[in-house]
């Protein structure tokens, strides 16, 4: 059997997307040939906590945890809130930053390139060479974000030969958020050339959007394959649907994604028709900023909303499958056409219809489109989007409210595990 490192931040107990992806690679790859050691930090500080999903490693795994030193429990003087929060990607709009948050995202992004992990990278590399030689593995893959972790991979390359995979869940300098860190000029430049550094010396580098596949290439002649995210047979028992007519958005909601197009078609449709008014809930499962909290209220939608906060992952994979319809957000900017949410597919999974907002462009939206589950609108289209949700509702009403998804089986984790398995081999 083939053996391989794998090296991630996220692992259980850590909760959030950021997890499921190599959980469910690791789940999977032994049943393809392919055995892989994980090696994740002993002491990391993870923004959520799930501890439901350490029953998910599987008990073959061969999992090696190390010490790492993370400056957020030192930033956490100034405000353990706030650091709580932009470690968990919720950032405010600029023009909401306060002083401490402002502060905060300089230090994060020109003090610590290219991420907080950084700390990590010497001391893994140290002792990585002694277990590859100790346990005959000669292929590494790395899994960013934190794209530190990237250049524990490179140094890894540069000093033994390994063969190198350098998995990018999400893209690194063109992500939604990089331009909120503050950077200064040459810090900018410094996460550039790393990005372009890793790119031209991995032997294969994995993305999960055409998009992203795409503007990599710009930067490399390095082999770019496409392994989207997926959806695993969740052992869920079945429920009733929501006797609401809920709109169910699950996962962090973050200040950049605030869909003020969608609050306004909602506040619209209250007003003008009382029987949707009382059928009508918008339930709020996970992280949600502030912001969006507040325009929420300013729509004077509040009253209609259950924010249930973070809830264990198999609770979130119950209620996607029980709410009527299952909301979609990316923000609104050409950076993001490349995000495919890995929800995206549970929500596929669920057999309930998906309503997403998002660029032009986007990749998700040819997913959606492909696979029959839901159906997408850009930023100024209100009224096309009013009307959908209207005609959801009426669906709703009689009883007649469901997805008819096809070619679903390519999305699997299974299936997705297989394709990354012969390119291990």
């Amino acid at each position: 059997m083939k053996k391989v490192l794998v090296i991630t931040y996220y692992f259980p107990p850590a909760g959030g997307p950021g997890v499921q992806r190599w959980l469910k690679f690791i789940k999977y790859l032994p049943g393809f040939g392919v055995q892989p050691h994980v090696y994740v930090p002993q002491n990391p500080t993870y923004p959520i906590v799930d501890e439901k999903l350490l029953e998910e490693i599987p008990e073959d795994a061969i999992v090696v945890k190390r010490k790492i030193f993370e400056p957020y429990g030192l930033a956490s003087v100034f405000s353990k809130n706030k650091t709580k929060k932009i470690s968990a990607g919720i950032i405010p709009h600029r023009k909401k930053q306060g002083i401490i948050e402002k502060l905060l995202l300089w230090i994060r992004g020109n003090c610590f390139i290219p991420d907080a992990r950084v700390y990590w990278v010497k001391p893994s590399v140290k002792f990585l060479e002694s277990y590859l030689e100790e346990h005959g593995i000669d292929t590494v893959i790395t899994s960013g974000p934190p794209h530190s972790l990237h250049l524990i991979g490179l140094q890894l390359k540069e000093k033994m030969g390994v063969r190198w995979v350098a998995d990018f869940r999400d893209p690194w300098t063109t992500i939604g958020y990089h331009d909120a860190l503050r950077l200064s000029a040459s810090s900018a430049q410094k996460h550039k050339e790393m990005e372009r550094q890793v790119l031209n010396a991995a032997d294969l580098i994995l993305v999960t959007s055409p998009t992203t596949k795409a503007e990599f290439e710009q930067l490399t002649t390095r082999p770019i394959e496409v392994i989207t995210n997926g959806y695993d047979v969740e052992q869920v028992a079945k429920a009733p649907l929501d006797a609401k007519f809920s709109l169910a958005h699950i996962g962090s909601f973050l200040s950049s994604r605030n869909p003020r197009i969608l609050w306004k078609a909602l506040r619209e449709l209250t007003k003008e028709n009382k029987q949707f008014a009382q059928d009508f809930e918008l339930k709020l499962i996970g992280a949600v900023s502030q912001e969006i909290l507040d325009t929420i209220a300013e729509f004077r939608l509040d009253r209609f909303v259950n924010n249930l906060g973070y809830v264990p992952h198999d609770v979130a994979v119950a209620h996607q499958r029980q709410s009527q319809v299952l909301l979609l957000i990316e923000i609104d900017s050409p950076q993001t056409r490349s995000i495919i949410p890995g929800k995206l597919f549970e929500y596929m999974a669920a057999e309930r219809p998906i309503l997403a907002l998002g660029p032009e462009g986007s990749d998700f939206a040819d997913i959606l489109k492909q696979t029959n589950t839901g159906s997408f609108f850009l930023y100024d289209e209100k009224e096309a989007l009013k009307d959908k949700i209207l005609e959801y509702y009426t669906q709703y009403k009689n009883g007649q409210l469901r997805s008819h998804p096809v070619g679903l089986q390519q999305y699997s984790r299974k299936n997705l595990t297989e394709k990354l398995a012969n390119l291990l081999r």
